[in-house]
């Protein structure tokens, strides 16, 4: 069934290239939307235009997201060629595995800048328009992470923690301005996400975790969230039991979580 809110919307995802990004490309082409694709890799990102449902209704185009001078370049291209982004979803990101005793602070700076002040930027980029107009939707794909610490991902944490709390200050800045500002919170979800994760010096991981294996297939995920952002919630949790549990434990039995938390070798 067609969702008439994405129709004919211009919709900014990073990250686009794999993962979530590639499959809420892909879901949200079916609903009439034109897509603008960013990442760093032009092959992949022309396998996910070829999966589109209309891939003549998108645009890829390059981007790091550490890298702050390209956000301002690109961003400002995008604008004068498109001059409004009816929809921003800030998917880009990476995770980490490590111990934070024997973790190299280059990584935390990594995780910061990609997840977290990439993110930001480019938000606070586009947002302008959007008040102007009266018109957008800011959507930031966040972590269970984002709401409680686990073992090996005290940077990751870290960087989802900074954007509830950025995300959520800044909802309450521009409410009545017309923009909408949806966090998505993700379990574990069948991706690549792990596999790329950084280790304590910042190489990646390079193999699966069990759970995330184990988790949701991302082309669900991203039915369920497509049909969730368009009621405008101002967030979506997408989880399993696990994950789920944990984020209940977090608010009514925060003791035993931790106890539980310290005990993990994989969360």
């Amino acid at each position: 069934m067609n969702i008439p809110y994405y129709n004919n919307k211009k919709i900014w995802i990073t990250g686009a290239s794999s993962g979530i990004g590639k499959a809420l490309a892909i879901e949200l082409s079916k609903h009439g939307a034109y897509m603008i694709l960013t990442a760093r890799s032009k092959d992949k990102l022309e396998e996910t235009k070829a999966a589109l449902h209309n891939p003549e209704k998108s645009e890829i185009i390059l981007l790091d997201m550490a890298d702050s001078g390209e956000i301002d370049s690109v961003t400002n291209k995008v604008l004068d060629q498109y001059g409004h982004i009816d929809i921003l979803i800030n998917n880009a990101g990476i995770s980490q595995r490590s111990l934070t005793l024997n973790t190299e602070m280059k990584v935390y700076h990594k995780l910061m800048n990609i997840n977290y002040f990439g993110v930001i930027h480019m938000s606070k980029l586009l947002l302008p328009s959007m008040v102007a107009k009266k018109s957008g939707h800011v959507i930031t794909i966040t972590s269970v992470n984002g709401k409680l610490g686990s073992y090996m991902k005290s940077g990751y944490a870290s960087s989802k923690h900074a954007l509830h709390g950025f995300f959520d200050s800044l909802r309450a800045e521009i409410d009545g301005f017309g923009v909408d500002i949806t966090l998505i919170t993700p379990g574990y979800i069948q991706t690549d996400i792990s596999m790329n994760a950084l280790t304590k010096d910042g190489t990646p991981q390079k193999s699966m975790d069990s759970n995330t294996a184990k988790g949701i297939p991302v082309e669900i995920f991203a039915k369920s969230a497509v049909k969730q952002i368009a009621k405008g919630k101002p967030e979506i949790i997408i989880a399993g039991s696990i994950e789920s549990l944990g984020l209940y434990m977090k608010r009514f039995w925060p003791n035993m979580l931790r106890k539980l938390t310290a005990r993990r070798k994989e969360a």
